[in-house]
């Protein structure tokens, strides 16, 4: 087989979430993966400490879900699933549905996160006209919040950069929750903070202003990942639910980040005991395999929407190409599989305690502002380079890629979030080499 060329031109890829100009002149580029650790192109083995982009949960390449892309691959390339169908859609939404929430059956695919959300916005107004409240168009979401970069999650979402070239195309209906980062109150917690549960109270504010009879759904991540690691204050989620609740208004958790494992359960739901109305997922969902996402809403939902018309009529006018891509579902059932055989949800749950004490042990690392964490997740807040905000975590970032880790940045925040398969002593590895990091930069 001959030798794949050397790339050495760069420029054709404009690349997403990138300073293109800064990592061109000293580009970082793997080539292969396995199990826990990347390959890079100048032949070092890299430490997986981010699940690629929080997304790899099972490790990397692994042969069930590679042998079930290829049979499928070469079985069924495509197939529409407009007006039309293929069993393994109906087997992957079967199986998606079995780790849910209960009542929360009725799956819809997309291709990733930034359409699950956008597919669960409009459910969400379709619902509500299908119940003859059609009024009822306004979105809340939070500050800070991260919902993927479609014109309805960046509304929703709340990180300013995320917005600014685009505030004027913005959906106009639109308002945000407080986020719940405090560092005076809340610095070094580990796991949930005891205090900021009221902060879920400015619902009712916001109901106040808009009037209950407005509002179509409320949607927040239960645990923000992108924006840094925000851990949600203990009894916030069940206050949100009970607002939702008693005005009616339907409550999306953006499971992206904490679907699939990532907090030692299936979603981050059944974590807290916090049942929504509609779950976004993505990234785990297949391995991040195959570019994949999906929406599970509960079935009174769907029934609602589905029921509302003519039995002939189409439902809801939304769909994409790749809908239910069958190589697609195909990753995903051999995940599902590879997690419940594996039993990684709940070896993730077994890690956890190690996690947090090595993660905690960086207390007194130099520049360390904040650390957060929860399950196999945590963030790392560093005191900002005068002048210069988001160079620091940069070079920190820089030096543990240069030593074998990968981890991620964020502004001047690190975060982590290895693959579940992970053993204790690469937790050890990746916030020892963090550590150094530390140690070495201004």
């Amino acid at each position: 087989m001959n030798a794949r060329p050397v790339i050495d031109d760069l420029s054709s890829f404009w690349m997403p979430f990138t300073a293109n100009r800064q990592f061109k002149a000293a580009p970082r580029l793997l080539e292969s993966a396995k199990g826990m650790y990347y390959r890079s192109t100048d032949g070092r083995d890299v430490l997986d400490g981010t699940a690629g982009l929080w997304c790899v949960n099972a490790g990397h390449c692994r042969d069930e879900i590679v042998d079930a892309v290829q049979k499928a691959l070469g079985t069924l390339d495509f197939a529409p699933t407009f007006q039309m169908g293929h069993p393994l859609a109906f087997e992957a939404a079967t199986r998606v549905a079995e780790v849910m929430p209960e009542g929360l059956d009725r799956i819809f695919f997309t291709n990733s996160g930034s359409e699950s959300v956008d597919t669960a916005l409009k459910i969400a107004l379709a619902y509500h006209r299908a119940r003859g409240e059609g009024q009822r168009t306004r979105l809340i979401g939070r500050e800070r919040g991260y919902h993927g970069v479609g014109f309805g999650g960046i509304s929703v979402g709340g990180i300013a950069p995320n917005r600014k070239t685009f505030s004027g195309a913005l959906l106009p209906s639109v308002d945000h929750l407080p986020h719940t980062h405090d560092l005076a109150r809340n610095a070094f917690t580990k796991g949930q903070p005891s205090w900021g549960e009221h902060l879920a109270e400015d619902l009712e504010r916001i109901v106040a202003l808009h009037d209950p009879s407005t509002i179509a759904a409320v949607i927040v991540e239960p645990l923000a990942g992108s924006t840094g690691v925000l851990v949600p204050p203990k009894g916030y989620l069940q206050k949100l639910r009970e607002i939702c609740t008693k005005y009616g208004i339907l409550l999306i958790f953006d499971e992206v980040i904490t679907g699939f494992g990532r907090l030692g359960k299936a979603t981050a739901s059944e974590y807290f005991g916090v049942t929504p109305d509609l779950i976004t997922m993505a990234k785990a969902i297949n391995n991040a395999a195959i570019p994949m996402g999906a929406v599970a809403a509960h079935r009174n939902v769907h029934d609602t929407v589905v029921n509302a018309g003519a039995a002939n009529a189409i439902e809801l006018f939304h769909g994409y190409t790749y809908s239910a891509h069958p190589v697609a579902m195909s990753a995903a059932i051999a995940t599902l599989d590879l997690y419940q055989r594996d039993k990684l949800f709940e070896r993730a749950a077994s890690k956890a305690e190690k996690f947090e004490s090595a993660v905690h042990a960086l207390r007194d690392a130099p520049f360390v502002k904040d650390i957060r964490n929860l399950g196999l997740v945590a963030g790392i807040e560093l005191e900002p380079r005068e002048g210069a905000p988001g160079a620091r975590a940069y070079e920190v970032f820089v030096k543990c890629f240069e030593a074998g880790v990968l981890v991620r940045y964020t502004a001047d925040i690190l975060a982590f979030s290895p693959p579940l398969i992970i053993e204790d002593d690469q937790i050890d590895q990746i916030f020892g080499t963090v550590r150094k990091a530390l140690e070495s930069v201004k």
